[in-house]
């Protein structure tokens, strides 16, 4: 692992593992969640408000820094962490699913892509090359190796040309210059099979990665099929380097991967959720929009210690919401941020307790009886990393 980076699994519980990863920027307690701050903000928070929710590894968005304000501007001004105020670590995506997502005009090759700026239609072209020396630019302390993320219902071998392109675009990514102090993660491929995930998982563990990430999951295949797959291959993942699961997800989704050893997530959904109105809580899913909240003095969640939860009801951000007052989405938004550290950093108990599986059988059950919205979990979700 680079010079000043470290992975340590401190516990295991099954196959649940208890971990600190150590940047130049901060000690991360691993398994934690990593709020996403696509154009160098937590939406609606200040970076003390993110701090306060436990979280001390952040995500940025490589493509949308890129165009806008730029790479060399941010680098000119410290970096991302400088230029937010953000006194902790960063990680910054690859911009590759970004290329893939928003753009319906792209074209892809060996050896990049070209596509259409989603701003102004501008011809940009990004490569391994490119991607690597943008996230230096932006000062990331862990950048992603660029990579090809196919959609959930590609055929197996447009799966398969994906992956020899990601494992070509990985080898390329590592030879691009780059911070000395910058520690770069590989992402592997492979859709819902089983046999070409394992297969590639070899290929990318094999290189000089400081950690290892599962791809293109949570890209709109079923629910249990993406727990199949995270079953059969997040615990044959690298036990010495960080494992990451990008773009995912509901408190549901964290729980399961967890009890499969993942150690790192990501997604928009407690943020961008936040800001219509749904809060995550211990007992599942509440909507302040809806009326019955309107005369409701209790808590968010009365489990929760939040600056939200401690001092407003849910009257008062029914008000909010309802009104289209900013502070409302930004009250909720810091509840579900400290949510996600709290429930973090309860799986990090139970396992070193060694009761886990009890724990997150509890807990799942807690969330489905009193999920106000429906089950949590129905039917097939597509990630989205471009807005946080």
């Amino acid at each position: 692992m680079r010079e000043g980076f470290a992975f340590v699994e401190r516990a295991r519980d099954g196959d649940a593992r208890r971990g600190t990863f150590t940047t130049p920027s901060a000690v991360v307690e691993t398994p934690t969640f990593m709020p996403v701050g696509t154009l160098g903000t937590v939406k609606g928070l200040t970076p003390a408000e993110v701090e306060s929710t436990g979280a001390r590894l952040i995500l940025a968005n490589t493509y949308h820094l890129w165009l806008r304000p730029g790479p060399e501007r941010v680098g000119a001004l410290g970096g991302v962490k400088r230029f937010m105020g953000w006194p902790h670590a960063l990680l910054t995506d690859s911009g590759g699913f970004q290329v893939f997502s928003l753009s319906s005009d792209n074209r892809i090759d060996d050896d990049g892509v070209t596509f259409k700026s989603h701003l102004d239609g501008s011809k940009m072209r990004l490569t391994p090359e490119e991607s690597m020396r943008v996230q230096g630019l932006l000062g990331a302390d862990v950048a992603m190796l660029f990579d090809q993320c196919p959609p959930a219902d590609a055929a197996r071998p447009v799966i398969e040309q994906a992956m020899r392109r990601t494992t070509a675009w990985a080898h390329r990514s590592l030879a691009a210059p780059g911070p000395a102090t910058q520690a770069r993660f590989g992402i592997f491929q492979g859709g819902t099979h089983v046999d070409l995930r394992l297969a590639h998982l070899e290929e990318i563990a094999a290189l000089s990665v400081d950690g290892v990430a599962i791809g293109g999951l949570s890209v709109g295949e079923p629910i249990p099929e993406m727990y199949r797959v995270l079953a059969d291959v997040a615990p044959r993942m690298p036990t010495d380097r960080p494992r990451y699961l990008m773009g995912v997800g509901t408190p549901a989704d964290l729980i399961t991967a967890i009890g499969h050893g993942v150690d790192l997530f990501d997604c928009v959904l407690p943020t961008r959720n936040a800001r219509t109105g749904q809060a995550l809580t211990w007992t599942g899913r509440v909507n302040v929009r809806q009326a019955r909240h309107k005369d409701d003095e209790r808590p968010l969640d009365a489990a929760c210690d939040c600056a939200c939860c401690t001092t407003f009801s849910r009257a008062y951000l029914h008000h909010l919401v309802r009104a289209k007052e900013m502070l409302g989405p930004r009250l909720i938004t810091q509840h579900n941020l400290h949510f996600y550290g709290a429930l973090t950093r309860a799986a990090r108990e139970a396992i070193e307790a060694g009761r886990y599986a009890a724990w997150a059988a509890a807990t799942l059950a807690a969330m489905r009886d009193g999920d106000e919205i429906g089950a949590p979990d129905a039917g097939p979700r597509t990630r989205r990393l471009s807005r946080g």
